[in-house]
């Protein structure tokens, strides 16, 4: 089927659009984005996923903020095509079955770039395995570990029963396909077993892997009993992967399973580079900074703004970098109508009136406990009295919390608690059903992206980038990618003044609410232009660079060119 070598690129979710519940965060969203940056730039990638057919899940507030959640109602053949191969596994020790449905992402050359999803839902599987691939995230470590071995060697079994035996390079976008190596040391040694393994095996396996990590700390990584992976996996299976040091304290580490197989391995940004390197101090980490895809997250109003005066940027995302010719009263325009597109959202979702004229800070993001999306509301009496004196303030946030994350939830029901004491005097709005689309409204139509993670938990973060692409300038945290993006009152703010300490909650407190009172506020207000001229350089200099497309080829050329071309 594939004269030509492709590079597969195997990742537990993928965001592509919004109506297909196949992500849940940050992660498959930029899959989704890796995948579409490589359409656009007739890359021969070629996406390995799970059809999750009951998403993620559909989040439910009350009016105290108690988030409850419900199944995701969706129809895959609304959006993918079934294929024609049905493959098997063995799980446990028996069959089951696996078919396989395709999605082709259409570049802007016209290029296409397949992305299959694994389905259980199958005639023939009993209940609990035609349920496997339904909920991403939902079950157990067993769950888990069985939803692995289905990305990892049932990816494999897909991708030869469609025909791809041309594979220059596969790609693990976090641990959780790891078992794929297995998969592709069992091809070598088809008769004799793992057992038969050599290191000139292990070596020409490694050849042919990429790793790309995005956990910042131990506790992240997905670790699986022995003997559980033993009842799943076999004991064959289970005997090499001890062998071979891919388990530790009882325990199979996926993510050193990906490492030791993996002849190229990346952070997401510089800073997340260091942090792992100090992880895994036996293994070369290198870094490749995250990137978003522009096309997809520029809003309607900067698209055609863009295409009225860089007309190249689509084909070419470097081109943002002449948004600095950009006429000011343009931006402000553009702004201003993607501001009242949100405002009107907001009023059709939760009834209440937003002010267009009011500074509007933005959070939209993942409500897990590092992230600290209450930290705005740490003084409740110093925030009031900012929003009477200084200038007024509104807020708009959006996101969900994991279903079994009581931390994340308690952070929701806090948001809600000082919505309450602030009543009219600080306008706070949670959007409840966080998706894509949402995530591009608010991005677009606030003044400022406020991003307030514990230092150094933020490998990289996106949502930044997708709001420069549209002229929203960061507040934030230096941490992940705003260590690089950062230019201070340039391309927007950081709250701290060093990346190397670590996260002090009172300083950080202090510094956010200062830089609101003494820089923001007073330039929103009272010198108009100069904010949109931070608006327009985070365009030219964050737009620009933090990009997919410019993510894309740092790999084609660090990750998957040949060894000897390194």
């Amino acid at each position: 089927m594939n004269p030509s070598p492709v590079i597969a690129y195997f990742s537990m979710e993928v965001g592509l659009e919004s109506e297909m519940p196949t992500y849940s965060g940050g992660l498959g969203i930029l899959a989704g984005d890796t995948l579409k940056a490589a359409a656009d730039l007739n890359i021969p990638l070629i996406g390995v996923t799970l059809l999750h057919r009951k998403g993620y899940f559909r989040q439910h507030l009350d009016d105290q903020g108690n988030q409850s959640e419900s199944p995701v109602d969706w129809y895959p053949e609304e959006f993918l095509e079934p294929q024609r191969p049905r493959i098997f596994i063995t799980i446990e020790g028996r069959t089951v079955h696996i078919r396989v449905w395709r999605y082709l992402i259409q570049g802007t050359t016209g290029y296409d770039v397949p992305v299959y999803f694994l389905d259980t839902a199958v005639d023939g599987n009993d209940d609990w395995d035609q349920a496997l691939t339904d909920q991403l995230y939902g079950g157990d470590d067993f769950h888990r570990l069985c939803q692995e071995t289905i990305l990892g060697l049932g990816g494999m079994a897909m991708l030869r029963a469609l025909g791809y035996k041309q594979i220059k390079a596969f790609h693990m976008n976090e641990g959780h396909s790891a078992l794929l190596t297995l998969a592709l040391l069992e091809e070598k040694k088809q008769s004799e077993g793992l057992g038969a393994v050599t290191m000139e095996d292990i070596d020409a396996v490694r050849q042919q892997c990429v790793f790309t990590t995005h956990t910042p700390v131990p506790a992240g990584h997905d670790k699986f009993p022995v003997q559980m992976v033993r009842q799943v996996l076999g004991d064959g299976r289970a005997d090499f992967l001890e062998t071979f040091g891919c388990c530790v304290d009882g325990a199979l580490n996926m993510t050193f399973l990906a490492l030791y197989f993996s002849r190229y391995i990346n952070g997401v940004s510089h800073r997340h580079e260091s942090i792992s390197q100090d992880m895994f101090s036996e293994y070369p980490i290198n870094s490749i900074t995250n990137g978003v895809h522009a096309l997809t997250w520029t809003t309607p109003p900067f698209r055609r703004l863009f295409d009225r005066h860089i007309p190249e940027w689509r084909h070419d995302n470097l081109y943002l970098r002449y948004a600095t010719c950009l006429p000011l009263d343009e931006i402000i325009a553009a702004h201003a109508e993607a501001k009242r597109e949100l405002l009107a959202q907001v009023q059709r979702r939760t009834d209440i009136e937003l002010d267009p004229a009011v500074m509007t800070i933005g959070f939209a993001r993942r409500a897990t406990p590092y992230k600290r999306t209450d930290l705005l509301f740490a003084d409740i009496e110093r925030l009031r009295k900012m929003a009477a004196q200084t200038g007024s303030i509104q807020v708009i946030y959006g996101g969900k919390a994991h279903p079994r994350d009581e931390s994340g939830k308690d952070m929701i029901r806090r948001i809600f608690q000082a919505r309450e004491a602030l009543q009219d005097q600080v306008k706070i709005v949670y959007l409840e059903e966080y998706d894509m689309e949402l995530g591009k409204s608010i991005c677009a139509g606030v003044d400022v992206w406020l991003n307030t993670p514990q230092k150094p938990r933020e490998a990289s973060g996106t949502s930044g980038m997708k709001a420069a692409l549209n002229g929203v300038p960061s507040l934030s945290i230096l941490d992940g990618w705003w260590i690089e993006g950062h230019v201070e009152g340039v391309t927007g703010w950081s709250i701290d003044d060093s990346w190397k300490a670590e996260s002090d909650p009172a300083e950080e407190i202090s510094a956010l609410y200062s830089k609101l009172e003494s820089v923001l506020l007073p330039m929103f207000y009272q010198q108009p232009r100069k904010y949109a001229e931070v608006m327009r350089s985070a365009i030219a200099l964050n737009g620009s660079f933090f990009n997919a497309q410019r993510m894309m080829f740092q790999y084609l050329k660090n990750a998957y060119a040949d060894e000897e071309n390194h």
